[in-house]
C-alpha cells in the first residue's frame, strides 16, 4: 500500500511473508493454500503477468468451442435420421459458419477492443436496453456453458470409467457437482493459474481426435466409390418420393443444422475477455480466433463425416453411450493397444469439457462485472479479490449452474417417468437452453454491426464488405434461433426465455434503484458541491497532538462534503486537524491494463487534494492518506491504523446512506463498508462514528 503524503519513519521493516503467515487463522492459512496468496498491486508487471499469450486463451476461451464436438454434432446428426447422406452438406456447411462466425467476431473486436462481448456491442450500437436483453443473454449462456460442459463431462467420464470398471447411472449428477466445486476452486486462484493447469489436457485432446477423424476418414478411402454411391441413391430416392421431395429434403437438413447450434458456442468468449489477453490484445484476439476457427471446423466437420462412414447411431440401449464413444470403439476394434486409444480419447474428452467449462467462469463474471459497473447488476460483482479474479461472479455461477444441472436432471426423470427417454435427454435440454441464448447474442451482435456499417461513411469498399459479412451473419444466426426456439421451445427453450426475462426484470429494478438513489442525493447535496469558499488557505500542516478527524471518503461531491460539515456540526470546536484518507478499490472497471493501479493511484489522490483545499479554506490544517486494494474495508483497516499511530488523538468519521424503510435489497444493493469498518476498529481500539445521509 502507498500514502500520500507520509514521512520517512524509523519503522521497522515489515515481516517476512513465513512470519506473517504464521499470524494468519487456521482458516486463512486454509484459504491461503486452496486459493493461493494475495497478489503485489503495485507490482507494475503483474497485468503482463496474468494475460495469456494466443495459445493459452486458445486454451481457456476456445476450449468451449471445440469442446462441444462432445455434443453439437451428435444432436446434428442424431436429426437427420435415416437421411444420413445428408450428412455431407451438413458438415460443409457447420465449417462454413463456424468461419463466419469468427470473421465476423473478428471485424467486432477490431471496433470493440476493450472487451465486453455482445453486451458492449449492442449497448453501443443498439442501445442501452438492447445492450441488457444481449447481456442477461450472455450471462445465462455462460451458466449453461459450465452446465453443459460438465454434464457432458460427466458423461464422458461415464464412458471411460465403463472400460474398466462399473459406473452406476445414480453416481453422475453428485460427480457432476464435485466438478463444479473443483473448477470454483480452481478459478478462485486466478485466470492464468486455471488455464496453465490444463494445457495436457488440451493437447491430449487435439492429438486423439485428430487420430480418430484422420484415421476414421483413412480407414474408408478404399471403399469411397461405393459410399458415395450409396448415398447418391438414397438422395435420389428422397428427392424422387412423392410423400417427402426436395421441400422436406432442405427443411430436414435446415433443422439438423440448427439443431446443431451447440457446436458454434464458445465463439464469442474472445470479444468478452479481451481485459485478460496479452498487449498487443486486438493481434493476440485474432490469432486466437484463428485458432479456434480451424480447430473447431476441423473436429465438428470431421465427426460428423466419421459418423456418416462409420455408419454410427445413437446409442439406444440403457448404456446411453455417446455417438464419440461408440466412434472410437468401433475405429480400435482390432487394432493393438485400441482399447487405450479409446481409454485416452474419451478421457481427454471429459477433461476438455472441463476445461471448456472455464470460457463460463471466465468470461460470465465478467459479463455480469460489466452489467455491475453499468449499475444493471448489484455493484459487488464488479470487485475483484485479492487474486485480481471476480470472487462473486465466480461464485454466482457455480452456484447457477448447479441449480441448472439439477433443475435439468429432474425434468429429464420426469420426462422418462411418463414414459420418454430420460437420463441423455439432460445433455439434449441443456444444449436446446444453451443454444438459444447463445444465438440470441449472436443475432443482435450481427444485427447491430451490419446497421453501424450501413450509417458510417467509411471507405466504401470495405463498407460494402463489412455489410456483407454481418448481413450474411444476421440471417444465419438469426434463422438458427428461430428454428431452435420453435422445435424445442416445448423441451427446455421456453425456460431459456423466461429465465432471461427474468434476468432483464431484475436488472431494470437494480438499474432504476440506483438511478432514483443517486438522483434523491443529488438533490439534496447539489448545493453542497458549489459552497463559496474564502480564498486564503491554510498552510499549516496538522498537528499530531491535536484531537483529529479523520474522515473516509469514496469520490468528491455532495455526500463528501456533507460528512465533513456533520462532523463539525455534531463537534464543534473540538477538533483541529482534519485528515481525509481514501481506498482506491481494483475492480473490474478499474483493472484493465499493465497501468490501472498507477491510474487509479493517481484519480484517488487528485480527489483527495481537492478535500483538502476544502478543509483549508475553511480554516483547518489538512492532510490527505489513501491506500490501494481490492477489499474496500480490509485497506481501509490497515489504513486507519496507520493513521491512528501518525495522530494518536483521531477519531474515524464515515458517511453512510440511510433509508426511511430499508430491506433486504437495500442493504444488498448498498455495500456495508462503513457498518463492516466500524466494527473491525472498534475491535482494534479505535474510534469510529458513522454519520447518517439520508435519503427519503
Amino acid at each position: 500500500m502507498t500514502e500520500s503524503g507520509s514521512q520517512e519513519t524509523n519503522e521497522p521493516p515489515p515481516p517476512s511473508p513465513e512470519a506473517a503467515d504464521e499470524t494468519l487463522s487456521f482458516g486463512e492459512r486454509a484459504r491461503r493454500m486452496l486459493i493461493g496468496a494475495p497478489i503485489a498491486l503495485q507490482d507494475e508487471t503483474i497485468a503482463h503477468q496474468l494475460a495469456l499469450i494466443p495459445f493459452l486463451a486458445w486454451v481457456g476461451l476456445g476450449a468451449d468451442g471445440l469442446s462441444s464436438s462432445a455434443y453439437g454434432p451428435e444432436e446434428s446428426f442424431k436429426a437427420l435420421r435415416e437421411h444420413s447422406y445428408l450428412a455431407i452438406g451438413l458438415a460443409v456447411a457447420t465449417a462454413l459458419t463456424v468461419f463466419l462466425i469468427s470473421a465476423c467476431y473478428s471485424r467486432i473486436i477490431e471496433k470493440f477492443p476493450h472487451g465486453g462481448g455482445g453486451y458492449v456491442v449492442a449497448t453501443k450500437l443498439l442501445g442501452p436496453r438492447v445492450g441488457l436483453i444481449s447481456g442477461c443473454a450472455l450471462l445465462v449462456d455462460y451458466v449453461l456453458t459450465v452446465t453443459v460442459s460438465v454434464a457432458a463431462a460427466g458423461n464422458a467420464l461415464r464412458d471411460v470409467l465403463r472400460q474398466v470398471m462399473p459406473f452406476p447411472e445414480s453416481w453422475v449428477i453428485p460427480v457432476d457437482v464435485v466438478l463444479i466445486v473443483l473448477l470454483l476452486v480452481l478459478n478462485l486462484r486466478g485466470v492464468k493459474e486455471s488455464v496453465v493447469a490444463l494445457v495436457p489436457v488440451f493437447i491430449l485432446f487435439l492429438i486423439t481426435h485428430a487420430v480418430l477423424i484422420v484415421g476414421g476418414i483413412a480407414f474408408h478411402l478404399g471403399d469411397a466409390g461405393t459410399r458415395v454411391e450409396v448415398m447418391a441413391d438414397g438422395f435420389k430416392s428422397d428427392w424422387n418420393n412423392p410423400s417427402f421431395g426436395p421441400l422436406a429434403m432442405l427443411l430436414l437438413f435446415f433443422k439438423a443444422f440448427s439443431l446443431g447450434g451447440g457446436t458454434y458456442t464458445g465463439i464469442e468468449a474472445v470479444s468478452s475477455s479481451m481485459g485478460i489477453l496479452r498487449e498487443p490484445r486486438v493481434k493476440t484476439a485474432k490469432t486466437t480466433m484463428r485458432y479456434m476457427s480451424i480447430s473447431l471446423a476441423f473436429v465438428a466437420s470431421g465427426l460428423i463425416l466419421c459418423y456418416l462412414l462409420w455408419e454410427i447411431e445413437p446409442s439406444a440401449s440403457g448404456q446411453k453411450e455417446t455417438m464419440n464413444s461408440l466412434l472410437a470403439r468401433r475405429m480400435a476394434e482390432g487394432i493393438p493397444g485400441g482399447r487405450w486409444f479409446v481409454f485416452l480419447a474419451l478421457l481427454s474428452e471429459a477433461a476438455l469439457l472441463l476445461v471448456a467449462a472455464q470460457a463460463g467462469f471466465i468470461a460470465g463474471p465478467r459479463t455480469l462485472a460489466n452489467l455491475a459497473v453499468d449499475s444493471w447488476a448489484p455493484r459487488r460483482f464488479s470487485a475483484v479479490s485479492e487474486r485480481l479474479t471476480t470472487q462473486n461472479g465466480v461464485t454466482l455461477m457455480a452456484l447457477a449452474s448447479v441449480g441448472a444441472l439439477l433443475y435439468s436432471a429432474s425434468a429429464s426423470d420426469a420426462h422418462a417417468a411418463s414414459g420418454g427417454h430420460g437420463g441423455s435427454d439432460v445433455i439434449g435440454r441443456l444444449v436446446t437452453m444453451y443454444s438459444i441464448n447463445v444465438f440470441l447474442t449472436f443475432s443482435l451482435s450481427m444485427l447491430a454491426m451490419t446497421f453501424y456499417w450501413v450509417r458510417t461513411s467509411r471507405d466504401p469498399e470495405v463498407r460494402s464488405k463489412r455489410i456483407a459479412l454481418f448481413a450474411t451473419g444476421t440471417v444465419v444466426c438469426s434463422s438458427i434461433l428461430v428454428v431452435t426456439v420453435c422445435e424445442k421451445f416445448t423441451d427446455g427453450g421456453w425456460v431459456t426465455i423466461v429465465v432471461t426475462g427474468f434476468c432483464v426484470a431484475l436488472c431494470l429494478l437494480i438499474r432504476r434503484h440506483y438511478v432514483n438513489v443517486a438522483k434523491r442525493l443529488s438533490a439534496l447535496y447539489s448545493d453542497l458541491a458549489n459552497l463559496p469558499l474564502p480564498e486564503t488557505r491554510v498552510e499549516r500542516d496538522p498537528d499530531p497532538t491535536q484531537p483529529t478527524a479523520v474522515v473516509l471518503v469514496s469520490s468528491w461531491g455532495g455526500l463528501g462534503i456533507h460528512t465533513v460539515l456533520n462532523v463539525f456540526r455534531a463537534f464543534p470546536d473540538h477538533f483541529k486537524n482534519l485528515i481525509f484518507v481514501s481506498v482506491g478499490v481494483i475492480d473490474s472497471g478499474a483493472f484493465k491494463g499493465e497501468h490501472a493501479v498507477e491510474g487509479l493511484e493517481t484519480r484517488t489522490e487528485s480527489m483527495l487534494l481537492r478535500y483538502v483545499d476544502l478543509a483549508r479554506r475553511l480554516g483547518l490544517p489538512s492532510a490527505a492518506r489513501h491506500a490501494i486494494g481490492t477489499d474496500a474495508v480490509e485497506a481501509a483497516e490497515e489504513l486507519a491504523h496507520r493513521v491512528a499511530k501518525e495522530f494518536p488523538r483521531s477519531t474515524f468519521f464515515a458517511g453512510k446512506v440511510i433509508f426511511k424503510e430499508e430491506g433486504f435489497l437495500q442493504r444488498f444493493l448498498h455495500n456495508e463498508t462503513a457498518v463492516a469498518l466500524q466494527k473491525r476498529l472498534h475491535f482494534g481500539g479505535l474510534t469510529m462514528v458513522i454519520l447518517p445521509a439520508r435519503v427519503c
